[in-house]
């Protein structure tokens, strides 16, 4: 146990004027002390482009604009199933009407529109500041770039801190039925917009507050945690998978807030970061908790100071991690919105709002509900608050810090040990730190596993304000010899933090804590499917240039029978485009496909498209093959993942399948989740056997595969299942099989599993590597001593076969296409699929 304590806060005088009364309410004797937890999630099978590919970040495009923007928000049609209206809150259809009347009522109030969800609904960023011309405007927007790019002049630079408007930033309502944070954001942003008090106008003169008022509209309509694509938004900041996701990572980019909080629900009592250990490494620790908890303080007890009670409110006094817990709720992973911040120079925090509202709770009493809901917006409005206040009270060293962050990350200097001089709450088990690279270097040419896979890293680097440089001569690097066009992250840059978060294999942490709140592990470098070297010390002379998009990679290399390896998910999206087309295509057992009289302009437009390199074939004579239709039975992002590869998905379950499923024109079965054997009907039996007699296939991931494959007696395969709280990147062997010639040496666990008992038919693609299979992540034995990384050495995690109908299966025992993160190992479920109707 750690040396943890409480202590006493005194409520700064500026935060408590900021606080808006609020009058108590009757108690709440049935709230309990939740903390976050999944849901089941509405599934969303279709998927295409990007429907916010096409809007700009107005924001970003527009950083010489005079503030306001009087942008006109679209209103969209009143929704009376809006699922905020039964909790008395408001509605995402009334908030673009709100903004819209706040921009014609005030010069204080910017709105804009930075990204569309899935569902076609409008995320909204809502500037409020005093008003600013152009030549203002652009004025900070140098500054700011200064205090970024040219961080060791900003440090002597006494303008800056004279003359920069303090950004902060609050976002509300990435869980969709996580409610009230957008209510808040709303009620301050009118307050703001409104006041006549001097103080607010002083504030608004040396401040730019940034508002996502619901990040998740989708999700905050249909009473669902997840967005329109089934996912988990506060999952997916280092990937950047989902459209809303992306939309804010440009906007905390282009706004670099000193401060920033994320709105949830419901710990009671409210729970406020910063959080317990393991802390990310690659922080500047000892600058970020300097802030964040005597904000956190702060914020504690600005939200007692509303003075709900137990007894009467049923509302707990205010918790912070940091102080009050040992472990389980950590900064660990960039999954999460604030601790993706951190990497751009915020001192951010989750805030967790304290009365369950959604899941059952949903269900209570309609005057209940609006007693919790209102409660719950006084809460999160009196965070928000008390946060204006703190960066408003230590601006000046907020900002030095910002620049202290960036400073020492293009110096390449070492990171500072966070100790106990800041204050007494402070032990060794904060202490993580990391060892940065000189650089890393991305390459080109023939040591390059996957073109295609490196130029989407690189744009992905970009993407997250990392600076990249291409080479455009050769050079020599850690004492290897790199060609022209290679790829180099010089890790003495500003955000060499967010760099190494991507680029590191990361760290083995299993010692360190017994308990994490979610992943580990999750290196881009080695899952992404690119080769990646990293250059550990030395000099670094490269003649290169700036990097804004990575080159095209497709390309067709010579004439007749033409070859495509199906290294990566684009090369199994092209081959889908290819079979859907009708082009003839011939499967070989080397994880390749020929095309034995391909079109001279379809095989153009698909490397032109999907950036594929089709290759002059050796030979041909493999097995014809035809599209590829999946009916699976799988979470959202298995079946986002699945149609990124540009499968044709039918989704399926055991109620589908009993209810009379036609299975004409379905090719191979995925099952990962919903679906079981045992509970189908007779009728339902039989015409999945006959859809294996007619040449079907089946794919199977993780326990609820492996025990459908049991009970369906496909494979004679027993699953052993390691330590389930455990997850990261794992080192595996590959047999050089259909599935996995050319196939990383890593892919990603979570609840790890593997096979033992195999039938004598039943071929090992992938084990577990001998050498011991954990890189990054957190991996356990049982208190019993099974189920660790121990126990998995040398133990198959994919294998295949054939059942006695003669039907192709594969079982995986890892996650290789987990939350739409693994990229580079996309391609051994897209074989696996094509092998099995094969």
């Amino acid at each position: 146990m750690n040396h943890r304590r409480r202590t006493s806060v005194l409520t700064s005088a500026l935060a408590l004027g900021l606080l808006a009364a609020v009058a108590p309410a009757a108690a709440d004797p049935r709230e309990d002390h939740p903390v976050r937890e999944q849901e089941s999630r509405d599934l969303r099978v279709d998927h295409a482009p990007d429907p916010g590919a096409g809007k700009a970040l107005d924001v970003a495009r527009g950083v010489d604009r005079a503030f306001p923007r009087q942008t006109v928000l679209e209103e969209p049609p009143a929704d009376p199933s809006d699922a905020a209206i039964k909790l008395g809150l408001v509605p995402y259809h009334e908030i673009a009407p709100k903004l819209n009347e706040l921009q014609q009522a005030s010069d204080r109030v910017s709105a804009e529109v930075i990204a569309e969800t899935a569902r076609g609904r409008d995320v909204y960023l809502v500037t409020v500041t005093s008003p600013e011309s152009p030549g203002q405007a652009r004025r900070q927007e140098q500054l700011r770039r200064r205090i970024v790019d040219q961080a060791a002049q900003a440090t002597r630079d006494a303008s800056i801190v004279k003359g920069y408007k303090a950004p902060l930033f609050f976002n509300g309502n990435i869980h969709g039925n996580e409610f009230e944070g957008a209510d808040a954001n709303l009620r301050v942003i009118e307050d703001l917009a409104t006041s006549d008090d001097p103080a607010v106008e002083s504030l608004l003169d040396r401040t730019r507050l940034y508002f996502v008022v619901t990040m998740n509209p989708d999700g905050r309509v249909a009473n669902t945690r997840a967005n329109g694509n089934g996912f988990d938004m506060n999952r997916d900041f280092i990937t950047g998978s989902q459209p809303e996701v992306r939309g804010v990572r440009q906007a905390l980019i282009d706004t670099q807030p000193l401060v920033m909080l994320d709105l949830h629900g419901y710990v009671n009592g409210t729970l406020i970061e910063p959080t317990t250990p393991p802390h990310g490494e690659n922080y500047e620790y000892d600058l970020f908790i300097k802030h964040a908890y005597p904000n956190g303080l702060g914020m504690e007890a600005a939200v007692n100071g509303l003075g709900y009670t137990p007894a009467r409110d049923g509302v707990q006094p205010a918790v912070i991690p940091f102080r009050d817990w040992d472990e389980g709720w950590d900064d660990w992973p960039p999954i999460f919105t604030p601790q993706y911040a951190a990497f751009h120079g915020t001192v951010s925090h989750t805030v967790e709002i304290p009365l369950r509202v959604n899941n059952a709770s949903y269900n209570l009493p309609v005057d209940e509900l609006r007693r919790r809901s209102a409660i719950n917006t006084d809460v999160a409005e009196a965070a928000v608050r008390a946060s204006i206040a703190y960066a408003d009270e230590n601006r000046a060293e907020l900002i030095a810090d910002q620049i202290e962050i960036f400073r020492r990350g293009a110096a390449g200097e070492e990171q500072r040990e966070v100790t106990s001089d800041l204050f007494p709450e402070i032990g060794p088990e904060d202490v993580y730190t990391t060892d940065f690279p000189r650089a890393y270097v991305i390459p080109a040419g023939a040591d390059q596993r996957s073109a295609v896979a490196a130029a989407r890293l690189v744009d992905h680097l970009v993407a997250n304000d990392v600076d990249v440089a291409r080479a455009t001569k050769a050079f020599s690097a850690g004492g290897k010899q790199y060609p022209a066009g290679s790829y180099v992250v010089d890790m003495h840059q500003p955000k060499r933090g967010l760099a190494n978060v991507i680029l590191d294999e990361g760290s083995d942490i299993s010692d360190r804590v017994d308990q994490m709140y979610d992943i580990s592990g999750w290196s881009l470098s080695l899952l992404w499917g690119a080769t990646v070297d990293t250059v550990e010390d030395g000099a670094l002379s490269v003649v290169s240039k700036p990097v804004a998009v990575a080159d095209g990679t497709g390309s067709v290399e010579g004439s007749g029978p033409l070859e495509l390896r199906l290294d990566d998910p684009k090369d199994v999206e092209a081959l889908n485009y290819l079979t859907g087309t009708g082009t003839e295509v011939q499967w070989t057992d080397q994880g390749t496909v020929v095309l034995p009289a391909p079109d001279p302009a379809v095989v153009a437009e698909v490397a032109d498209r999907y950036g594929v390199v089709l290759r002059a074939a050796g030979s041909t004579g493999g097995t014809p093959m035809e599209e590829t239709v999946i009916a699976a039975a799988a979470p959202p992002d298995e079946l986002f993942a699945l149609a990124e590869m540009g499968f044709t998905v039918q989704q399926v379950s055991t109620t589908t399948l009993n209810s009379g499923f036609d299975w004409t024109g379905v090719d191979t079965l995925f099952v990962s989740s919903g679906l079981s054997y045992a509970a189908l009907t007779p009728q339902a039996r039989a015409a999945f056997t006959a859809f294996l007699e007619s040449g079907g296939g089946v794919v199977t991931r993780g326990a609820t595969g492996a025990t459908f494959n049991q009970a369906a007696g496909l494979l004679v395969a027993s699953r052993v299942a390691g330590r389930p709280d455990a997850n990261g990147v794992v080192r595996v062997d590959n047999s050089g099989g259909p599935l996995t010639d050319r196939a990383t040496p890593h892919t990603f666990v979570s609840a790890p599993s593997w096979f033992t008992g195999l039938g004598s038919d039943v071929t090992v693609e992938q084990t577990y590597s001998i050498d011991g299979p954990l890189v990054s992540g957190h991996w356990r034995a049982r208190p019993d001593g099974t189920g660790g990384p121990e126990a998995a050495r040398g133990q198959a995690v994919v294998v295949r076969g054939e059942d006695e109908t003669g039907a192709g299966v594969v079982l995986f025992g890892s996650e290789p296409l987990y939350r739409a993160h693994p990229k580079g190992q996309y391609a051994l479920v897209g074989r696996a699929l094509v092998w099995s109707t094969l």
